[in-house]
C-alpha cells in the first residue's frame, strides 16, 4: 500500500509527466507508434520503479505529508479556536485573558532569569516551554467551552418534565386491560415500555451531564490553580530548568482530564484534542468575540 503511494507520487511529479507526454506525443507522432510507444511506455515504468523505490524519494514523499497533515491540523484548529471565541460569553474569554496573561508573565519571567536585562516588550524568538503552555492554554479554552456548552444544556433540559413522564408512562402502563396479551395491546405496551426507557435515558444523561458539569468546573480551577502557583515559583526557584520541568509535569496531568472531554464531544460537537496546540501565548489577541 505504502509502495503505491510512493510510485503514484513519482508518477504525478511534474517532470516526470511532463517528460513522460511529451515522449508518449512525440511516439505517436513519430509514425512508427506501435514501437515508440512501448518504449515509452517501458522506460517509465523502470524510471517509477527505480525513484518509488528509493529511500531518499520516499523520506521526501513521507515528509511532504506530514507537512499536509500539519497544514490541515493547523486549519482544523484555527477553526475550532475561532468557534470557541466566538460562542463564548464575555466573562469566560475574560477569565481565559487573564489566564493567559499570567502564562505569559511566566515565559518572561524565565526569559529575563536566562538573560538579565534583556527587553521584555516581546516573547524571544527561542520557545521557553511554549508548546507545553500552549497546550495548558488550549486545554483550559477548551474546558471553558465545555462548561458553557453543559450549561446550555443543563438550562434546556427539565428534570421535573422528564420525571413527569416517567410517572406517567409507569401509570399507563399499569393501567392497562386485562387482556394485555392481545397483539393490539402487545403493541401498546412496547411502544409505552419504548418510551418509558427513553425518558429514564434521558434523565440519566442528565444526571451524568450535571456530574461533567461539576468536574468540568473543578478542573478549570485546578489548572488556574496550577498556573498561579507556576508564576509563583519561577519568582522563588529562580531557576529556569525547574519551570521548564514543571510546566512538563502540569501538561501530564491533564490526561485525565482530556479524556473526559473527547468523552463529552456529544455536548460541544469539538473535535477530539490533539497534542498539537495553536499558538495561543505569541498571539496578540483570541478573543474575537462579535457583540
Amino acid at each position: 500500500m505504502h509502495l503505491g503511494r510512493y510510485l503514484k507520487a513519482a508518477f504525478l511529479n511534474r517532470w516526470n509527466l511532463l517528460a513522460f507526454l511529451g515522449s508518449a506525443g512525440f511516439a505517436v507522432l513519430s509514425g512508427r507508434a506501435d514501437v515508440a510507444l512501448p518504449l515509452v511506455l517501458a522506460a517509465e515504468a523502470a524510471f517509477l520503479g527505480l525513484l518509488g523505490t528509493h529511500p531518499k524519494f520516499q523520506k521526501y514523499v513521507d515528509a511532504q505529508q506530514a507537512k499536509q497533515q500539519r497544514a490541515q491540523g493547523l486549519r482544523t484548529r484555527q477553526r475550532t479556536l475561532e468557534h470557541i471565541t466566538r460562542s463564548l460569553p464575555r466573562d469566560l474569554l475574560d477569565r481565559f485573558e487573564s489566564l493567559r496573561a499570567r502564562c505569559r508573565e511566566l515565559s518572561q519571567i524565565a526569559t529575563e532569569l536566562k538573560r538579565p536585562g534583556m527587553a521584555t516588550s516581546e516573547l524571544p524568538l527561542e520557545q521557553f516551554q511554549e508548546a507545553g503552555l500552549d497546550r495548558l492554554l488550549w486545554i483550559h479554552l477548551r474546558l471553558l467551552y465545555t462548561q458553557f456548552a453543559l450549561s446550555r444544556f443543563l438550562e434546556k433540559t427539565s428534570e421535573s418534565r422528564i420525571q413527569n413522564d416517567i410517572q406517567r408512562l409507569e401509570q399507563q402502563i399499569e393501567k392497562l386491560p386485562p387482556d394485555k396479551d392481545s397483539p393490539r395491546w402487545k403493541r401498546v405496551r412496547r411502544a409505552l415500555e419504548d418510551n418509558l426507557e427513553t425518558s429514564r435515558t434521558r434523565l440519566a444523561n442528565l444526571d451524568k451531564a450535571r456530574n461533567n458539569h461539576q468536574l468540568v468546573e473543578l478542573e478549570i480551577d485546578r489548572l488556574e490553580n496550577k498556573i498561579r502557583s507556576l508564576s509563583e515559583m519561577a519568582v522563588n526557584r529562580q531557576e529556569p530548568d525547574f519551570i521548564s520541568s514543571q510546566v512538563d509535569d502540569v501538561a501530564s496531568s491533564m490526561l485525565e482530564t482530556e479524556r473526559t472531554m473527547n468523552e463529552l464531544q456529544f455536548a460541544t460537537g469539538l473535535d477530539t484534542l490533539e497534542n498539537e496546540a495553536p499558538e495561543l501565548l505569541r498571539s496578540k489577541t483570541v478573543s474575537v468575540r462579535q457583540e
